[in-house]
């Protein structure tokens, strides 16, 4: 899985883009020592990034009903990561639901997943009282975590900061602009250098309601889609699950309303429920869907983070700090020119 080569040994470090990718990136390089500086396009809000529209789930072991094993991988690696960083990071658990006409996709949801225990109507009420009586039994996968990435984001700056990095918003810059080593983690914008790129719609709602109290996220298994629906601060909830290729960047009548009729499946309550956003971003992936490290002279590319950004980041900055500090390979997810 892993080679060595030289290592580079730069100290000056250019990141692009202050997502997800690029917040960890940078963080970590800081840490090490480098003289880190962080370009965003956009301003501190971060709402040009696909980050801003995330989940935010840290679920590596429900991931592995679709996704490939080195996303599982990276997944376990990177909790250990945001436990270590950011240890306030709540790592309740998931829960997986399904209502008896979907009895056959949660069966199969469960030979596919690893590391969950079966709840029964009592055990599950026990876990999350809102959800008493609605249904007969659910998978609880109590290793794993959530983040709010609006909330998180904005913490992950301040420890680059702390670290000693530099972080400039509102800086729309290139690789070429820029000396010494420059790590480009610009997601979608990243196709005037790797053209094969592609957006993975992805679109959420934000809800308000405070007749419904949950600590974890609940995945709904569903027959077009598993809706996810995750805790927020202040009884705010959000809507998610929808994966649509193509780039238009609007939220469409037909997917508002699998969301909310979902939302409603979980509880009837979420029905009094306010909307207070619709909004979408486009995941950034390549054909194979899997995430990418291409390394080539003195520009590093981290791409392709699909559905997987806040699962993954953390062990890929991990790659790209060892393959600078050491000349360390792996092979599974590292490109070199």
């Amino acid at each position: 899985m892993y080679q060595t080569r030289k290592p580079r040994g730069e100290s000056s470090v250019t990141i692009i883009g202050a997502g997800i990718a690029g917040a960890w990136q940078a963080l970590l390089f800081a840490q090490a020592g480098h003289d880190v500086t962080l370009h965003e396009r956009g301003d501190a809000s971060l709402t040009l990034s696909t980050s801003h529209w995330a989940g935010g789930m840290l679920a590596p072991w429900c991931e592995t009903e679709v996704a490939e094993p080195v996303i599982s991988r990276l997944g376990l690696r990177s909790l250990d990561l945001w436990r270590r960083e950011l240890p306030d990071t709540a790592f309740n658990g998931s829960l997986v639901v399904a209502h008896a006409r979907e009895r056959a996709d949660f069966e199969r949801f469960a030979k596919m997943t690893l590391n969950h225990r079966r709840l029964d109507a009592a055990d599950l009420a026990a876990l999350e009282p809102s959800l008493e009586g609605r249904f007969r039994e659910a998978l609880f996968f109590a290793d794993e975590g959530h983040v709010e990435p609006r909330r998180v984001l904005p913490k992950l700056h301040e420890k680059i900061i702390a670290a000693g990095g530099t972080i400039h918003f509102n800086s729309d810059v290139s690789a070429s602009e820029v000396d010494g080593l420059v790590i480009d983690c610009r997601g979608l914008f990243a196709r005037d250098a790797q053209p094969e790129l592609r957006g993975v719609k992805g679109e959420m709602i934000l809800i308000e309601t405070g007749e419904v109290e949950l600590r974890r996220p609940v995945r709904l298994i569903h027959p077009r889609w598993p809706l996810y629906v995750i805790p927020r601060e202040k009884n705010l909830f959000m809507l998610g699950a929808t994966s649509i290729e193509t780039e238009d960047t609007g939220v469409s009548v037909r997917s508002a309303l699998e969301l909310l009729g979902a939302a409603y499946a979980v509880h009837p309550a979420f029905a009094e429920a306010r909307i207070l956003e619709f909004g979408s971003g486009l995941r950034p992936a390549f054909p194979d869907n899997l995430p990418r490290i291409a390394i080539n002279g003195d520009s590093i590319a981290v791409n392709g983070l699909y559905r997987h950004g806040f699962l993954i980041a953390p062990a890929l900055a991990e790659l790209t700090l060892g393959f600078v500090a050491r000349g360390q390979i792996d092979n599974e997810v590292m490109q070199c020119a």
